[in-house]
């Protein structure tokens, strides 16, 4: 199997799984509206939650998480393959951050009575998704493929090691934001059904992001592999 048609199957079994995702999303939506409580004191505004906290632990843990741990990888094994996924990772990881930071002042406005506060969370967050828009800018204005992975791939690890101390923000400094109900230390701090609906969400959004992920590597790789293919073809006829 060449390079090529590996990469076009790859991408059809990224289509399915986020097809699957986007369905179990759905189900996110149908669940948080219809079969879970209001919350007491927020009232129907609070079922944001189940569309904002799964999307900032996608954006800043697992998609943000892996662009470090395969930026480290590349550093030391230079694998194109790496930089590759860590690129993929950082552009979806990318668009839901962007969801975070659309769907938190919503809820903000309702609760809070205010868009945006600068407080400790809210802003290293957003320091947070500028360092991902450099990142992305950074990969697109170098040229070079050597180049531009060992420079992303710092940009990359600083950006990773930025969320330990957004995550420990709300602990450390008086904010606004709440405090964590399901990665924390000890029980969930939620009634059953909302737990239930919580972890759904996650799981939902994990699914959904890594079908994101495996097509948007898929077609990274396919790209590769014609850029490849057209050198090699033009380098043949000039012979």
């Amino acid at each position: 199997m060449t390079p090529t048609e590996s990469a076009e199957r790859a991408l059809r079994r990224g289509g399915v799984l986020m097809a699957v995702g986007l369905v179990l999303v759905a189900g996110v939506y149908v669940r948080a509206l219809a079969f879970t409580p209001e919350e007491a004191t927020q009232g129907l505004a609070q079922k944001i939650f189940y569309i904002h906290a799964p999307s900032a632990w996608v954006a800043l843990y697992l998609a943000y998480g892996i662009v470090g741990i395969f930026s480290v990888l590349y550093l030391f094994l230079r694998d194109p393959r790496l930089d590759l996924l860590a690129s993929s990772s950082a552009e979806v990881g990318t668009v839901f951050a962007t969801v975070v930071l659309v769907t938190g002042p919503i809820w903000g406005k309702t609760v809070w009575g205010a868009w945006w506060t600068w407080d400790a969370r809210l802003t290293s967050t957003l320091f947070l998704y500028f360092i991902y828009l450099a990142y992305l800018v950074l990969r697109s204005a170098v040229e070079e493929p050597g180049r531009r992975a060992r420079y992303s791939a710092v940009l990359g690890i600083l950006g990773a090691l930025l969320v330990p101390f957004i995550h420990m923000t709300v602990y450390l400094f008086r904010t606004l934001h709440p405090m964590p109900v399901v990665l924390q230390p000890g029980r969930p701090r939620v009634p059953g059904p909302m737990l239930v609906t919580i972890l759904y969400s996650f799981v939902a959004f994990t699914v959904f992001y890594f079908g994101l992920l495996a097509r948007r590597y898929a077609w990274a790789r396919l790209a590769a592999a014609r850029a490849q293919g057209e050198a090699e073809g033009g380098a043949d006829a000039t012979h």
